[in-house]
């Protein structure tokens, strides 16, 4: 048996970190992981998509030379090389992940991890073999999670399909029907559209990105119409068939049933925790509604046993579980780290025009009492956009009128999965709307619009 200080399950961008950390604080640590090193997220989630993504920005820059001032002649598409592009980017930080254990003296175990007791874990090789690791001060489970389905609707990896497919499709199709709104959805369906598919997006509730501000989400279904795409929301999906063709997806609005053909189905309607076949019952972790019930310093029911990230439910994001297994650990180390403020971290979604968004919406401000005031400013009066040819979206912040409290940020348009992170800080730190507004901004940046829409907060905005 293998001794250790402390065991993480799961080798993800929570699992890592984690691990990464404890090492750093002289803890003797080993990280169980069944696949590949770095998890869904770097292998197939955050890191591959964002590799295509860049590419449909880049694809729809070179249709745009002759605009621009070159002339390049026709642009052709190499599918396969694509494709191979992504893959590359994945295997090489997986490879870093690699480096990185060794690196910090970390003993990888691959196989799947399966609790005895709280400290002892039974992992199980490819092999079938079986190792026996025991822990002496807390083991982390970081398992994440795994793309989820709705009744009615069953993955068959070839027609009916989840992310994991679509990233590595053997050809492009002609067309694409994609069910769910949220940020996995959005982004496909703006990726496969640059290519030329015919994409339809279906989403039950009543608007594009439902979790999103209501401005963004009206500039988001503009600019997706303008594309081309098609989508149907307040729309509940039915059944999924297989034809000879493609799929047939059925679906509900306003009370008629509808259908709409495919090449392929992708289906992105969340996420399901991965906590089966973990032993989690043989020790007695509790869970609710499928994920794992943690405290405000990720400590499960039972005692020297943590959870991070997906597994333990929304928000389900890379930079979450990451925050979250450095705070786990910390904790264990008896560092007395303050619980993490879940209101100032950032969301993003990386389709064209990009968004970024933190804390409350203008809504949801309001639902909770608040005196709300509004700043917005448009990036189409803005000298770099304009500069750069990229006009589209705006800046919104949400703030209390009385004290200046930020509440909330939205931005859509260009870079705005960049500039959102100015505004987390300043919402963290707990700085106001007028100490964006008084902050001077480099001349001409894009960032300059969040300093324009904090004087516009304040009466006092000068671009427009």
């Amino acid at each position: 048996m293998q001794s250790f200080d402390l065991t993480v399950i799961g080798s993800g961008p929570g699992g890592y970190v984690a691990a990464i950390r404890a090492a750093q604080l002289g803890m003797k640590t080993a990280i169980i992981e069944r696949d590949r090193l770095g998890g869904v997220c770097l292998n197939w989630g955050c890191i591959p998509t964002k590799a295509l993504l860049k590419i449909a920005e880049e694809y729809e820059v070179l249709k745009d030379a002759p605009h621009r001032g070159f002339q390049v002649g026709q642009v052709s598409v190499d599918w396969s090389r694509v494709v191979a592009r992504s893959r590359e980017a994945a295997d090489k930080l997986s490879k870093g992940v690699g480096f990185l254990m060794k690196k910090n003296k970390i003993t990888v175990v691959p196989g799947t991890a399966r609790f005895l007791t709280p400290n002892r874990i039974e992992v199980t090789g490819a092999d079938k073999k079986t190792t026996e690791i025991s822990t002496s001060r807390a083991t982390i489970i970081a398992t994440g999670a795994r793309a989820a389905t709705i009744p009615g609707v069953a993955f068959d990896g070839t027609r009916v399909i989840s992310y994991k497919e679509a990233m590595v499709l053997p050809s492009l199709p002609r067309s694409l029907t994609v069910i769910g709104a949220g940020a996995i959805g959005l982004e496909f369906a703006y990726f496969y559209s640059v290519f030329g598919t015919r994409v339809t997006v279906i989403e039950y509730l009543d608007r594009l990105f439902p979790a999103g501000d209501e401005d963004i989400c009206a500039h988001l279904a503009k600019s997706f119409r303008k594309r081309g795409i098609t989508f149907h929301t307040s729309s509940k999906v039915k059944k999924v068939e297989v034809t000879k063709d493609g799929t047939r997806t059925t679906f509900e609005k306003e009370g008629k049933e509808e259908v709409v053909d495919g090449e392929l189905t992708l289906v992105a309607t969340g996420v399901r925790a991965n906590t089966e076949g973990l032993g989690l019952e043989t020790i007695g972790v509790q869970l609710e509604r499928g994920v794992i019930r943690v405290d405000d310093h990720l400590r499960t029911s039972i005692q020297g046993v943590y959870a991070i990230g997906d597994v333990c439910g929304a928000p389900a994001l890379a930079h979450v579980a990451s925050a979250e297994g450095i705070h786990a650990v910390e904790h264990v180390a008896g560092l007395e780290p303050r619980p993490l403020d879940y209101s100032s971290i950032p969301a993003c979604i990386y389709c064209q025009p990009q968004i970024g968004c933190v804390g409350l919406t203008e809504k949801e401000a309001k639902e909770k009492g608040f005196d709300v005031k509004v700043g917005k400013f448009p990036f189409s009066a803005n000298g770099k956009s304009v500069a750069v040819g990229d006009g589209d979206g705006f800046v919104k912040i949400v703030g209390d009128k009385k004290h200046g409290e930020i509440l909330g940020a939205h931005v859509i348009g260009a870079e705005a999965t960049e500039l959102i992170a100015e505004i987390a800080v300043a919402k963290a730190s707990e700085m106001t709307v007028h100490d964006l507004h008084a902050a001077v901004h480099a001349h001409p940046t894009l960032a300059e619009a969040v300093m324009e829409a904090a004087a516009d907060w304040a009466g006092q905005v000068i671009g427009t």
